[in-house]
């Protein structure tokens, strides 16, 4: 705990007094274009939901450029209009990050981070400070819109915390930029792993390259392809539909008025928001209860499951880590053989366009029903490549879900840590003294 002296010398005034906040440039939208430049247009789209950066399909521009909205290596930037229902981005902060070749723009609907001269606020403690949920209820409080929201300069820096002393900021930021910097390395891991399974899976399922009986690539060694509704594939394997992979579960939601569904849960309800960045499904928003068992039991998938989205955003595709239950606007496969899973969690990605075409039936939303899911055409390969491609995936999806649980462990550690550093409760002193006490209790 810090004490009274301590606590006496963080300032409380309003951000206005260290930063400013500037607006970025309308750039013209005929200049946008899907082939790379080197300038890439950021967006409130480059702002994770809770803050951070992401590049997710990135816009590029090939218009004339002024300097002045180019970002810098390390820039500090917030969402200033927010298209989701719950605001999910709106004031949230992202660095930019360095990409080698590549300039970033500064979009209109981004605010900029200018540190006045002599500041006494630190870049990476204001980052960490607009992760606060006092921060954030600033921010929303005082938003306007209603499809889409958005916040000003001026409302964001009337926000008045309390500033701690420079040495304090730089400690309480190291501890949180480490915590950071490990959870982004475990993503990193992760997507390199199941890039490096996937480019297997296309190599041996997409191009029929898999290693005949001499090690050799199948089709351009000249192995026999015979016709199918498919096209041709090769000799021994089949045209089969998505049912015949395993049971086909469509998920339900238990009704919300009826508490005892919701409370003391701790059995993953997926839905689609849970689906986004993930492997496994072993972080949702929601959960339900051990009732909502004897209420849809038969909606129970075990771990190893195949969810696919097929409503409103259909295409998505996770796996089940334990058992779990999903809402309505989700259809599961349950693999009928172990060695199935892996090939079916790709085979649904290569199908995302089959299932968004199929969707598209002339409603508004997109809905692609259990039936017609369950009816759609695929390539059944022979077991025994689907045995050799289960065994050489396998281990590199254990892998992708160690990843996963640790690197939710490390941001509940960092999501639990930032409110009490931020606000004085935990001092950094107190970390590294039960650090030390640990470490003398272990040598002894």
């Amino acid at each position: 705990m810090g004490s009274e002296e301590d606590n006496a010398l963080c300032i409380a005034k309003a951000l206005a007094d260290y930063i400013q906040i500037k607006h970025g440039y309308a750039f013209k939208s005929e200049f946008f274009t899907e082939s790379e430049t080197d300038n890439i247009l950021l967006t409130p789209g480059n702002v994770e939901i809770g803050g951070g950066f992401k590049l997710h399909k990135p816009k590029f521009y090939d218009g004339v450029v002024t300097e002045e909205f180019v970002f810098n290596e390390g820039d500090i930037f917030v969402a200033m209009t927010d298209l989701s229902k719950n605001a999910d981005i709106l004031g949230y902060p992202a660095k930019v990050p360095h990409l080698r070749g590549k300039r970033f723009l500064h979009n209109q609907r981004l605010g900029k981070i200018i540190f006045k001269k002599n500041s006494v606020i630190t870049p990476n403690y204001l980052y960490w400070l607009m992760h606060t949920k006092e921060y954030r209820e600033h921010v929303l409080s005082c938003s306007s819109g209603t499809t889409v929201k958005h916040t000003s300069p001026d409302r964001i820096l009337s926000f008045s915390p309390k500033i701690p002393p420079i040495s304090e900021q730089s400690s309480v930021s190291k501890i949180l930029d480490n915590l950071d910097k490990k959870i982004t390395l475990n993503i990193k891991i992760s997507k390199i792993l199941e890039e490096i399974a996937r480019a297997i899976f296309k190599r041996w399922f997409i191009d029929f390259e898999f290693p005949n009986e001499n090690g050799e690539p199948y089709k351009s060694s000249g192995g026999e392809m015979i016709d199918s509704p498919l096209g041709p594939i090769p000799k021994g394997w089949r045209v089969a539909k998505v049912n015949t992979l395993g049971d086909i579960i469509c998920g339900k939601t238990p009704p919300k008025n009826q508490r005892v569904f919701y409370e003391n849960a701790n059995i993953p309800f997926i839905k689609i928001p849970d689906m986004h960045s993930q492997v496994f499904a072993v972080k949702t928003n929601d959960r339900l209860s051990c009732a909502a068992i004897k209420f849809m039991r038969k909606k129970l998938l075990p771990a190893n499951s195949i969810c696919v989205s097929c409503i409103a955003t259909v295409g998505k595709v996770v796996m089940t880590s334990r058992e779990s239950f999903t809402n309505q606007q989700i259809n599961s496969i349950i693999p009928n053989r172990e060695c199935l899973v892996y090939y079916t969690y790709f085979l649904m990605k290569e199908l995302r366009n089959t299932l968004v075409q199929m969707a598209s039936s002339g409603s508004a939303t997109l809905n692609l029903n259990t039936k017609m899911f369950s009816d759609i055409s695929i390539i059944l390969p022979s077991e025994l490549i689907i045995l050799r491609f289960h065994e050489t995936a396998k281990c590199l999806f254990r892998r992708i879900l160690l990843n996963q649980s640790e690197m939710n462990t490390l941001i509940s550690l960092r999501d639990t840590l930032l409110p009490k550093l931020m606000s004085g409760e935990l001092r950094v002193t107190d970390i590294e003294d039960k650090l030390g006490r640990g470490s003398n209790a272990e040598s002894t």
